[in-house]
């Protein structure tokens, strides 16, 4: 029989070992194997939206391999019957592949130490060979005489689905509202994957309308904090002597009017996500404050003198030109640095027409089970005119449209006003001087390509000395980007 307990921060084990004098006891230092093995838990223990229908299947044991009662549930799972319970030919360590060994005896002392153990996935063998997917966790009942109980969940049917995403374009990648197959997005959701297992901080560049948040939320969910809060804050949206308080709290009394103390964005962060929107409306001066708080790790609240630790992981988005900006000295140049470890940039709904379509679909699905309506068919007519649109407001407005489009419809096809879409195509180029619609078409192609000329002119054909002389002459400067 063995026994396990902590002395301080080490992990120790006694054995108890039989002889012909008698037995004595063998005690062993696990404490460097039991670090390594809680790095392997830490990365291995995943928890994930499970099916309702999946398998609940609950055992009671008295030792940690013994298994004298299990239920029928359980016992479908890993194809044994009560025959083999009862004599014996179904203990744990039949059932369970040595690669898991680890992660169970972290279990049952995480079980003794807090009453229950953290749910972790493993596998199960089944009396057939055949592995099973299942999600575990176990608690303890009583500890004289010692009884410990185990969930366990069938996770077959999750993987089944997953399998299933894997294999239809169409279902591939259900983050939320990131709807679309373009190549563009595959990108960025490619991107998103494999930058969210680090701590690195993300800068999403993009127009406005172009889904920065949904990639900010899905970094989020990706990664490991995702159990753990994702904090938001537009800097856009909080009147400039407001946004220090509200990113670093005060304490009571630090002005007028702070009657209690405040609690800061960064700090309800702790250990989760920031998600900072419109990074770049961060004033000049309140830059400094911020670059600090990302280099150390701490910050004071406004009106304090004590330094608080912190542990966030930063995602920051802005539609403006960062670089242009440090430019101008109206962004920081080593904040700026910071901030782009790892840049993702949306693309603008133009470049993605191929996906018009399927978001068309699915925001007319959207609001039509919201406005109790039944639209069944989008009118191939309606359809050509929302993929030739160029939509400056990107998904956004094509969500609006939508929106206005259902609320229109009174019978099962959606009924779109079209003649909103011809006026904006008039206005845009109808009632514009050759010179205006030039200037405007020069202006755009340069708020692609960042502001960088070079990218610009080869992108219109260009030399570049003739793209520099076309913008003094229709009067294009940096602050038109």
């Amino acid at each position: 029989m063995n026994w396990t307990w902590r002395r301080r921060h080490d992990l120790l084990r006694i054995t108890r070992v039989n002889t012909s004098q008698g037995f004595g006891r063998v005690v062993r230092d696990f404490t460097r194997r039991n670090k390594k093995d809680e790095r392997l838990h830490r990365t291995r223990a995943r928890v994930r939206i499970i099916p309702l229908q999946a398998t609940i299947a609950g055992i009671v044991s008295g030792e940690y391999d013994h298994i004298p009662e299990v239920n029928d549930a359980f016992l479908d799972l890993v194809g044994y019957n009560r025959e083999d319970l009862a004599s014996g030919r179904m203990q744990w360590s039949d059932i369970t592949p040595p690669e898991y060994a680890a992660l169970d005896e972290l279990a049952h002392e995480e079980g003794l130490r807090f009453g229950a153990c953290t749910p972790y996935e493993k596998k199960l063998i089944r009396k057939d060979g055949t592995l099973v997917p299942v999600l575990v966790a176990t608690a303890v009942l009583k500890l004289s005489p010692f009884r410990w109980i185990t969930f366990v969940q069938d996770l077959r049917e999750r993987d089944r689905l997953e399998s299933v995403d894997d294999e239809d374009p169409d279902l591939k990648h259900d983050y939320e509202e990131i709807v679309g197959g373009s190549a563009s997005l595959k990108r960025v959701l490619q991107q998103a994957e494999m930058v969210a297992p680090t701590d690195a901080t993300v800068l999403i560049l993009g127009e406005t309308g172009t889904g920065k948040e949904l990639i900010a939320r899905a970094v989020h969910r990706l990664s490991p904090r995702k159990n753990l809060p994702f904090i938001t804050l537009n800097c856009a949206a909080i009147p400039t002597g407001l946004l220090e308080s509200e990113l670093f709290g005060y304490e009571r009394g630090a002005f007028t009017g702070a009657l209690s103390q405040k609690i800061g964005r960064f700090e309800m962060a702790h250990r989760g996500t920031l998600f900072l929107d419109e990074v770049g409306d961060i004033p000049l001066d309140l830059q400094p404050k911020l670059l600090r708080a990302l280099q150390e790790k701490s910050f004071e609240r406004l009106g304090g003198t004590k330094t608080i630790p912190i542990d966030v992981r930063l995602v920051a988005a802005t539609n403006r030109n960062l670089a242009q900006m440090m430019g101008d000295k109206l962004f920081r140049s080593d904040l700026y640095y910071r901030l782009k470890v790892f840049p993702i940039t949306t693309p603008p709904l133009r470049d993605r027409p191929d996906d018009i379509p399927i978001l068309a679909r699915h925001f007319t699905k959207k609001y039509a089970a919201k406005m109790n309506r039944q639209i069944e068919t989008i009118p191939s007519e309606t359809m050509r005119a929302l993929v030739s649109r160029n939509w400056p407001g990107n998904i956004r407005e094509l969500e609006n449209f939508i929106e206005r489009a259902v609320i229109l419809s009174r019978g099962p096809s959606l009924r779109a006003p079209l003649a909103e879409i011809k006026q904006d195509a008039l206005e845009a180029a109808g009632g514009a001087t050759l010179e205006q619609v030039e200037r405007e078409h020069v202006v755009r192609v340069l708020r692609d390509c960042g502001g960088v000329v070079t990218t610009a002119a080869t992108r219109l054909g260009l030399h570049r000395t003739t793209l520099n002389a076309m913008m003094r002459k229709l009067g294009i400067s940096r602050n038109d980007l």
